[in-house]
């Protein structure tokens, strides 16, 4: 990316992301490239040769993301992925071996669990402390990768992460941190120090809930190329229309995450007042535990609320009368979401525990929705 394009506010850089020199008469965003081989006679060279390997839909769409996570930093790289476990797995995997040990996060995504386990079966040693307080500083002695995920999912802790870096580094461990929630718009992880800066284009970055994607950003070198390599090994790769999706969905991130951070604080101030509502979560709230390292290191605090109310039977009765809202997973779509987390067993919270993904709508009928609805699901 040119410096002059690095100098422009994010909404631009996100419209103009990764777009081609323009050609007269062609598209400004060439349609998706559906192709598994590619024109090549004599000598292998050139950047498209086989489709698991390379694709212009990819390279479009990587350019783009690098130019929101980094932007103006020269020697950066993005690879995507066919989901954000995808991503997730290749930086795991391509960098640890037998005998190494990770540290991650005990209250990270649900899916961990089920890593740790196979890292385990690898004879990889796993290490786990909370996102809060910086706890994962405690046990980072001798760990070839540290994993941070904040804020965290779905309990929205954050930690110091440019203080969980140099730690890291100065003991000789790797960094990546999970920047799903926050997105390249809400904070910045390479600038923070971190070697990958990994996500799920799933939620915020692609924001319709139609699209499955994963990435990793990186500084070029030994350690992108491994990931790149298994990528290649595994053929996680994203599809062509996947690809092509995400590249278009990105031009109105700027404007679906504002409107999405901004309707966040409204409904967290609104739940505040309620009195059957417990251990409300957003770390936009001047209040909130996370609040004042989040306000350090982020730019926006992201699109989810998480409380708890009262007993699991009072939060179905709460999911059921919601009408603007859809009970489901994932977060970060124009349509807000909720769902109660502990359906699914992998969390540590109680049954009771909501976790709410603020989309587009107008804030006043989203807030007049929850309220009646808590009204309608008292006992």
């Amino acid at each position: 990316m040119s410096d002059r394009a690095a100098d422009k506010g994010e909404g631009t850089r996100a419209v103009r992301a990764g777009l081609p020199e323009a050609v007269k008469n062609e598209p400004t965003l060439p349609g998706p490239a559906f192709a598994a081989h590619f024109h090549l006679p004599g000598e292998v060279d050139g950047p498209y040769t086989y489709g698991r390997d390379t694709n212009p839909s990819w390279s479009l769409l990587e350019r783009a993301i690098g130019e929101l996570e980094a932007p103006g930093q020269d020697g950066v790289e993005t690879l995507v992925f066919a989901s954000g476990m995808a991503a997730i797995s290749a930086v795991l995997f391509s960098q640890l071996r037998a005998g190494d040990t990770v540290v991650l996060p005990s209250d990270g995504y649900q899916v961990l669990p089920l890593v740790r386990a196979q890292l385990e079966a690898y004879g990889i040693e796993v290490r786990t402390a909370p996102t809060g307080g910086d706890a994962q500083l405690d046990v980072l002695d001798g760990a070839r990768l540290l994993w941070i995920e904040s804020p965290s999912n779905p309990g929205l802790d954050v930690c110091d992460i440019r203080r969980l870096v140099e730690a890291a580094h100065a003991r000789g461990a790797l960094v990546a941190v999970d920047n799903t929630l926050a997105t390249p718009l809400g904070q910045r992880p390479l600038e923070l120090g971190a070697d990958f800066s990994v996500a799920s284009g799933t939620k915020q970055l692609t924001g319709h809930g139609d699209v499955l994607l994963g990435y990793v950003t990186g500084r070029q070198g030994e350690a992108m190329g491994a990931v790149r390599r298994w990528r290649k090994i595994v053929g996680a790769i994203a599809g062509p229309m996947e690809a092509w999706l995400a590249h278009r969905s990105i031009a109105t991130l700027q404007m679906r995450v504002d409107r999405q951070n901004a309707s966040a604080l409204v409904l967290a101030r609104a739940l505040r007042e309620r009195p059957e509502v417990t251990g409300l979560r957003y770390p936009g709230l001047p209040d909130d535990p996370s609040h004042k390292i989040a306000s350090q290191q982020m730019r926006r605090y992201g699109c989810v609320v998480s409380f708890t109310l009262p007993t699991r039977a009072r939060a179905d009765r709460f999911l059921d009368a919601l009408r603007l809202v859809d009970d489901a997973t994932s977060f970060g779509g124009v349509r807000s979401t909720a769902e109660r987390r502990r359906r699914w067993g992998g969390d540590d919270v109680p049954e009771g525990f909501i976790r709410f993904s603020v989309g587009a709508e107008n804030p006043e009928d989203l807030v007049a929705d929850v309220l009646r609805a808590l009204d309608e699901s008292a006992d």
